[in-house]
């Protein structure tokens, strides 16, 4: 019992022979598709940003929270060993919402002594930032490795407002949203041969007729026709019905059951729509609520709504965030070149004395950072990266304790803390296992939790000439391994410059989203991460290079010549919706798993983005008020 142990010891039992068969298999001929370089050792330990390969959820981070889920983990322990630490409030957890619970409480507690800690190692949680070094760039490549954009943050809640302001944020004047199209480049769809038997590029140009981009399509005339009428002349399919009544009506379906049992379009039209929510929500027509695709349409996007004259406001049976994106008329906004990270590292270099030179949204992309500082003695908040949490406890009955016990795996051994408060601002499904008295309704509730399984793949390629040729810099792929793939949103910050012009190197962002379609969203979880964690990383790199060269190869790209670098971010819990799941039809009134799952249990209280249905960014910052709310409230 006393024998310490690694991490690899828990690593999961899934033979990691196995590939998921939608990669090709072969090994690519070296000549055409040489490996990535990767970065040197004594970069990757000063950067976590600048490793490259596979990041994210890789086997080495989440190897203990799969030992603990399959009751492993307590038989080779050890018993746990106090580091005599003392602390005001542990956070478990440092994505967005562990370190906005640790910055609002040390800005309502001047003073406090705070500890955060993380499985992986670097900050952020999903809002990772990847960097890379071409040669001849003045300054690093940045990009985001997960949480891209805020999302509609005209929408947020007053404390997302209110952290956006006390951090200086103003959302939208940093992205040039007319660099691409000035110079005719737009959105694409690609209807690959995993689909309709063989490859076509389709430029959706705005003002575009739908007859015309249509007739391009590899797909039955009839199902040309469907989409011509779906885009252009969708009648009402709910006549004489009231706005509430058929807003009820679609939130009992999906949108791939109201374009097949509604709208009787053809299957290839079906087909063709299948992957539109599937590089945003990890999952695709046949899992996303049709009150949400109508919430969500667009020009070239989730056809069919509007002969219905749905009013826009916020309706009780959308999923949370998303009716609201639709009444504030905002899309994703895109601020840093590395995504939503640069949040926590603005609130980190504020707590953490060292960290960050300059913690200003100007400056926080190009200022130097030293992570040394992150779990410095003598600072008053201190981050422990790599250290994955394995129990919490009250000390004493939950309705009198005064404090709490928090212990985390070193990498030998299990080491604890004291705390006067400790916020789970982690995955909701993993803490059962790691709070054991949790009340049996609450764990329930938790395990009701779904996150998709989703990879983010950034590649640093050379130029972006061929992407220019082919008109295009966003396409989404129609059933394909990688649903979508697009170069980096032009965002320019204080001393960074996006790339400019074709002929500079750029990062371009690859999506994979592992669930199968038409299978339960639990199982299609479970399953998709089965399927990652058997799948390598020279399958995924090859099929990254595989399926740029499929797209661009016609313009002249060439995968060996073109992409000089490569990160994969494996989230096998992704940042999809956990309780409010549009697959599930809504009724006001009913059970609320949330409510039950984040309640606050003693000196415990509970954050995270599954904490409040929504699972974006604003979700993650109004869990961890509230939960630094229950801290301070009296038992």
């Amino acid at each position: 019992m006393d024998r310490p142990i690694s991490r690899r010891d828990f690593l999961d039992g899934v033979a990691t022979a196995v590939t998921c068969a939608a990669v090709p298999a072969p090994s690519p001929p070296a000549r055409t598709l040489p490996r990535a370089r990767p970065p040197a050792e004594s970069q990757e330990s000063r950067h976590p940003a600048s490793a490259q390969g596979l990041r994210g959820d890789t086997p080495d981070a989440v190897a203990v929270p799969h030992a603990l889920r399959d009751g492993r983990f307590w038989r080779h322990a050890g018993t746990p060993e106090p580091t005599g630490e003392r602390y005001d409030l542990v956070v478990v957890g440092a994505g967005i919402s562990g370190v906005t619970a640790a910055y609002t409480w040390t800005r309502r507690h001047p003073g406090a002594r705070v500890l955060v800690l993380d499985n992986h190692d670097d900050i952020g949680g999903q809002a990772r930032r990847n960097e890379f070094h071409p040669a001849g760039r003045r300054g690093p490549l940045v990009a985001h490795g997960g949480s891209g954009a805020l999302y509609a943050p005209r929408a947020w809640s007053p404390e997302g407002r209110e952290l956006l302001a006390e951090l200086g944020v103003v959302p939208g004047r940093q992205h040039d949203t007319g660099l691409y199209p000035g110079l005719g480049m737009h959105e694409a769809v690609f209807c690959d041969r995993e689909t309709f038997g063989r490859d076509r590029l389709v430029v959706l140009r705005p003002g575009r007729a739908t007859a015309e981009w249509a007739a391009e399509l590899p797909i039955a005339e009839r199902a040309r026709q469907d989409l011509v009428m779906l885009f252009d002349h969708a009648p009402d399919w709910f006549p004489g019905l009231p706005d509430d009544h058929k807003k009820r009506l679609l939130a009992g379906l999906t949108y791939q059951g109201f374009l097949r049992d509604v709208c009787r379009v053809h299957p290839d039209a079906v087909r063709f729509c299948q992957t539109m929510p599937s590089a945003t929500w990890a999952y695709g027509a046949d899992a996303l609520g049709a009150l949400d695709a109508w919430a969500l349409s667009g020009p070239f996007a989730y056809p069919g709504f509007a002969g219905l004259g749905l009013a826009a406001e916020p309706s009780p049976y959308n999923s949370p965030r998303v009716a609201e994106r639709r009444a504030s008329g905002q899309a994703d906004v895109y601020c840093f070149p590395e995504g939503n990270q640069a949040l926590v590292r603005m609130m980190v270099g504020r707590m953490v004395p060292g960290f960050a030179a300059d913690p200003s949204m100007e400056h926080i992309t190009t200022t130097a950072f030293d992570h040394a500082a992150l779990d410095r003695a003598g600072n008053r908040v201190r981050v422990r990266l790599s250290s994955p949490v394995v129990l919490v406890r009250n000390d004493g009955p939950p309705g009198t304790a005064t404090g709490a016990t928090v212990g985390y795996f070193d990498g030998a051994r299990v080491r604890t803390v004291r705390a006067g408060g400790v916020v789970m601002a982690c995955w909701h499904s993993v803490i059962p296992y790691v709070v054991d008295d949790l009340p049996a309704a609450q764990k329930e509730a938790m395990r009701r939790a779904v996150r998709m399984p989703v990879v983010h793949a950034t590649a640093q390629l050379r130029d972006w000439r061929a992407w220019r040729d082919a008109g295009v810099h966003r396409v989404r792929f129609t059933g394909a391994y990688w649903a979508g793939a697009e170069l980096a949103a032009p965002v320019s910050l204080g001393a960074y410059r996006c790339p400019a012009t074709p002929g500079e190197p750029i990062t371009a962002h690859l999506v994979h989203t592992p669930a199968t379609p038409g299978t339960a969203p639990g199982d299609a979880a479970v399953a998709g991460r089965r399927a990652l964690a058997g799948t390598p990383y020279g399958a995924l790199e090859f099929g990254v290079r595989e399926q740029l060269a499929r797209l661009l190869g016609p313009w002249g790209f060439d995968p060996a010549r073109d992409v000089e670098g490569l990160t994969v971010n494996r989230w096998g819990h992704g940042f999809s919706p956990a309780y409010a799941r549009p697959w599930d039809a809504f009724h006001p009134g009913g059970p609320a798993p949330a409510e039950t799952a984040r309640r606050r249990f003693g000196r415990i209280a509970i954050a995270g983005s599954d904490a409040v249905p929504g699972a974006d960014a604003d979700a993650a910052v109004s869990a961890a008020c509230r939960a630094v709310r229950d801290l301070e409230a009296p038992s």
